[in-house]
């Protein structure tokens, strides 16, 4: 994403229910269709994955559970790190991003803090399948991410999925950090992180509207290639795929 932000939604739309949407990243001066990259949907909870079974119990201490002693990633933007979310410290700065009209068009999380606190809570109390975040940029926060075990989500129904395909979901919250092409570089760093740190995910997968050109855009200038396109049950997206055996030839 050079100079563009990615969808903040880039996730699959569905029915509202607390505690279950996706990320994006929002930007200034487009269209609300055009303005975040989110993931498609946050994993969900409340539907079985498939194949769940002997791999999701051997699964338990996935690398992902640990994201608090990952080192943090120097980028040309400052250096980054991912900060799992704590819901006492955190709530008040996620819900106000939630509650900016460019992300609330896509998150559909805004609202008194409660929803916001629902969404984030699913998350740390489930079963680890999801690890929400902050992201930190030279030591401030201007980010939220859902880092997912695609492969055990409800996603891995439609495409070919691989064992510890990890998902990612982005929103940047502050508007001032929109329009800088920070998207492309974050999703770099990240799917770096991701790589360096989980020595079994092979991939790191996302899957934008397919009409979200600047997500698209994005995730292309990242690293990531366009791998198939996907009819997710509310809408036609972009599977995206950053490949470990690719990442030092792109």
């Amino acid at each position: 994403m050079q100079g563009q932000s990615a969808d903040p939604a880039a996730r699959p739309r569905r029915t509202r229910r607390p505690g279950r949407h996706p990320v994006r990243l929002c930007l200034p001066h487009q269209p609300p269709a055009l303005v975040t990259l989110r993931r498609s949907r946050a994993p969900s909870r409340d539907e079985t994955p498939a194949d769940d079974g002997p791999q999701a119990a051997a699964d338990v201490h996935d690398p992902i559970d640990h994201l608090d002693v990952w080192a943090p990633a120097r980028t040309p933007a400052g250096v980054f790190r991912l900060v799992p979310v704590r819901l006492e410290r955190d709530l008040p700065l996620l819900a106000q991003w939630m509650n900016d009209p460019a992300v609330a068009a896509f998150w559909e999380l805004s609202g008194p803090p409660a929803v916001t606190a629902d969404h984030v809570r699913a998350q740390l109390d489930g079963d680890g399948r999801s690890v929400p975040c902050l992201g930190i940029l030279d030591g401030a926060p201007m980010s939220y991410w859902e880092i997912y075990r695609a492969d055990l989500d409800p996603l891995s129904r439609h495409y070919p999925a691989q064992p510890h395909d990890t998902g990612v979901h982005l929103l940047i919250g502050t508007a001032g950090d929109r329009g800088r092409g920070l998207g492309g570089i974050l999703l770099r760093a990240v799917a770096d992180l991701v790589l360096d740190n989980n020595p079994a995910s092979a991939r790191v997968v996302a899957e934008p509207d397919l009409r979200n050109i600047p997500s698209v855009t994005a995730f292309l200038n990242s690293g990531f290639r366009f791998a198939a396109e996907l009819d997710l049950p509310t809408k036609r997206a972009a599977l995206m795929v950053r490949d470990r055996s690719l990442r030092h030839l792109m």
